[in-house]
């Protein structure tokens, strides 16, 4: 059975192939397609490159956009003492750094955590979070969190989101220039490959299809898992899991939304932030395991 140390290493180590999978992915679908479309195989250093600056830029400063999108300000401990020394106590009691400490001036209770290690890690509540809470289930959501931080899921759910954005994005250009059709007419007239260049610009469009739909699914899969795994740590961490149990409740049955969330945004938070978004297809894609099957297992502890 896998140990903290594990998780850990394994999660450091699916950042990189991650990246690596993704930059090989959005060349390959770029070369094919620019192929079919006229271009010669010199695209392939060209779009390797951006790829490859795009995902290192995502590495270093996704949490800065993160918070920046969330509308998240940095809170002192003469500001919020009580949250300060929260943190600070259960930083202390499993041995982290201490991470900065963030709040969105919204009354929706929720919370999350990013950077991209726990020594660049920041915490980040809601002022409804505060409000709803009492301190015990305030504690749990927080030993939630830092378990994202200790176990470096900060950096690979960060990474992630990215490099899927990056990846839908580009579909959405290379569809935009297939239907203009300058690069067709370009590709017959100019290159004459005839039925290789279609085949090849048939292959990079059925990529950029299929690219995003897996891509979305990998993150899902990675969301769902991590959220069971940082709800026993934290539950270990507090050694008490009921306070978080109750915690995931009272977010949950809030029917207020966070105004400030989105959908490239949600899989951070710890309960699912996109209240008035709950048809079938929504709950497909959901990034959050089912709230009752989470204070199942806490409650199960």
């Amino acid at each position: 059975m896998p140990n903290i140390y594990s998780q850990i290493s394994a999660n450091r180590n699916g950042t990189w192939l991650l990246m690596a999978l993704f930059i090989i992915l959005i060349t390959g679908a770029a070369a094919a397609f620019a192929f079919g479309l006229g271009f010669g195989w010199e695209i392939i250093p060209f779009a390797l490159i951006i790829s490859g600056f795009i995902a290192l830029i995502s590495y270093y400063f996704s949490d800065s956009v993160v918070l920046s999108v969330s509308q998240a300000h940095e809170v002192k401990e003469d500001e919020n003492p009580d949250l300060y020394h929260i943190v600070e106590n259960l930083c202390i009691g499993d041995g982290l750094p201490m991470p900065k400490v963030y709040i969105i001036d919204d009354t929706a209770p929720n919370a999350f955590a990013t950077g991209r290690d726990p020594k660049h890690a920041s915490v980040v509540v809601t002022k409804g979070l505060l409000q709803k809470l009492d301190r015990l289930e305030l504690e749990g959501v927080i030993g939630h969190e830092l378990s994202h931080v200790k176990n470096y899921d900060i950096r690979l759910m960060a990474v992630v989101a990215v490099l899927v954005g990056l990846v839908a994005l580009m579909a959405d250009w290379f569809f935009r220039f297939t239907w203009y059709g300058a690069g067709m007419r370009r590709s017959n007239r100019d290159r004459g490959q005839g039925g290789i260049g279609v085949i090849l610009l048939i292959i990079g469009v059925i990529m950029m299809i299929v690219a995003p739909i897996a891509a979305q699914f990998i993150n899902l899969a990675i969301s769902r898992k991590r959220e069971y795994l940082a709800d026993a740590d934290g539950a270990l961490l507090t050694r008490y899991p009921e306070g978080l149990a109750r915690a995931l409740e009272k977010i949950s049955a809030d029917t207020e939304p966070l105004e400030v969330a989105n959908k490239a945004t949600a899989h951070l938070y710890i309960v699912n932030p996109l209240k008035d978004h709950s048809s079938w297809l929504n709950r497909l894609f959901d990034t959050h395991p089912p709230i009752e099957k989470r204070i199942a297992a806490l409650r199960a502890m």
